[in-house]
Parts: structure tokens; sequence; C-alpha cells
């Protein structure tokens, strides 16, 4: 795979395609009738139009777009695919519109003063939170275009690593901060490391050892000043209920118009009764 950082024209467009298929796909429009009418609002100038008629052509073909944002490696990163991916599978848990939420906050933090541990950070805590597959989305990081080989190799080794150590501890173990304990102490930093994360980041690891995660993201986003991760939305079960009485009501309705003719006498079963030629002929 060949991955590598785009011009920043191009993050732009990103940003204002995420953008508006997030709030036009709430019109329920069939997002290949989304992309089609974006695709002449986007700079021609930039590689995104190309990118979205390959996106288009995957659709008419399968009617999924993450295969055709995997073959385009060096365009989109294999952690945007990913979240496609996630938002096309049909267990509904993870939204198309989540999914696009995540993208445009991504693209946007890209067109700031965006650091590799800040978008680390971004992207686990999108995973964590919407409880998304946590090997096959870090080793989507791990190939993104901002992280060097050691970033990477560490993201693999913290990919073997989640849920048998605490994250807090695996942090803090990659910071500038053990590593000056660790030389403060006298000991020796050799099979230690690599320490990715500066000092404050392993301060922060540090003081939130043994307390739930979500406190740790919060302090990171807080001091690192990386987007804040899109909630998941809950279902509204509210929208169901006048839809649900209403149904009840006409059946209730005609279960009472039935009863009145009854007590009436003036019930015709008859109406009923199916049609002779209704009924398949007998051999």
């Amino acid at each position: 795979m060949t991955h590598s950082l785009l011009d920043r024209s191009e993050y732009v467009e990103q940003v204002y395609l995420f953008q508006l298929l997030r709030e036009r796909s709430a019109e329920e429009m069939p997002m290949q009738e989304l992309l089609e009418q974006i695709r002449y609002e986007l700079l021609s100038t930039t590689k995104l139009p190309f990118a979205i008629d390959y996106l288009l052509t995957e659709l008419k073909h399968s009617g999924l777009m993450s295969p055709a944002m995997t073959r385009l490696a060096h365009y989109f990163t294999p952690f945007q695919a990913f979240l496609v991916h996630q938002a096309e599978e049909e267990t509904g848990r993870f939204t198309m519109q989540t999914a696009l939420q995540v993208l445009e906050s991504e693209a946007n933090y890209r067109l700031k003063e965006c650091t590799a541990a800040g978008l680390f950070f971004f992207q686990f805590e999108v995973l964590c939170r919407n409880r998304l597959h946590y090997d096959r989305g870090l080793t989507a990081i791990s190939f993104d275009p901002i992280f060097s080989k050691d970033w990477a190799r560490w993201i693999l080794q913290f990919r073997a690593q989640v849920g048998l150590v605490e994250i807090a501890d695996l942090l803090f173990l990659a910071s500038e901060e053990y590593s000056e304990r660790l030389i403060a102490a006298g000991q020796s930093l050799e099979g230690k490391g690599p320490f990715l994360f500066g000092r404050k980041e392993g301060r922060i690891a540090f003081g939130n050892r043994r307390k739930e995660p979500l406190f740790l993201f919060g302090a990171l986003q807080r001091h690192l000043g990386y987007p804040t991760v899109p909630r998941p939305q809950r279902r509204d079960e509210n929208q169901d209920v006048i839809p649900q009485l209403m149904r009840r009501m006409e059946r209730l309705e005609s279960r009472i118009k039935l009863m009145e003719e009854e007590r009436r006498a003036s019930l015709d079963i008859t109406k009923f009764y199916k049609k002779a030629d209704s009924f398949p002929p007998l051999d």
C-alpha cells in the first residue's frame, strides 16, 4: 500500500464533502444521488472529483463505497475506508451519519496544527466510544502517512496489548515522562521505548491510571486540543410511539365496529368469505 500526505486544498475539499454529505443525508437521499450532486460543487483543480467518480462507479456496481476507498489508498487513508466499511455493515450499530461526522472532524483537524499524538488519540477514541473492531481499526491507523515507522510499529504492539494491559499504562510507558523518570532513578533505557509521547501526555496518562478510560480521553482532548469525538446518537424510541398508537387505534376501531354490528344483529359475516374463484382449482 502506498500512502502519502495530501495537499492542504484536498483536506479543505474533504471537509466540505463530508459536511455536505452529513447535512444532506439527513433528508434520506440515496448516497449515489448526493455524490452526483456534490461532485460539481467541489474544486475541480483538486483530485477529489476524480475520486468521487470512482466511488460512484463502485456504488452503481456493488452499492458500497468502502471497496473503492480501499483501492484509492493514495488518496483516502485506510482509517477513512475502515470507518465507511463499518458504517456500511448491516448491523447498523455504527451509522453513516456518525462516520461522516468523524471524517469531517478528522479532515478539519489535519488542516490545523495536527500532531501524530493528537491524531492517534482522536482515532483511538473513535474506536473506543463507538465500540468498533480494535484489531482492524488499529491496523488501519498504523498505515496513516502521518505516522513514522516507529509510530507504526508501536501502534501494532499497542494493538496486541489492548485489553491485557491498562491503556493509561501503555501510554505512560511510551512517553518522555517515563524516560525522564528512568534517567532520574539511574536506570538504563535499553529495551525501553520508543518514547513517542511528550511529558504532558505522560503525566496525563500517569494521573489517570486505574480510572475510567473516558476520563483519560477527556483530559487528553482538553490539553492536546484534538477534535471532540462525535458521540454515537441514541435512537429516539419515541419517534415510533405515535405510528404504533395510530395502528392500535385503527385495530380498536375495527373491533368496536364489529361488536356494535353484532349487538344490533346487523353483522354480515359473508363479507369475510373468500370467493370461490380465489381458491386454486382442484385436480
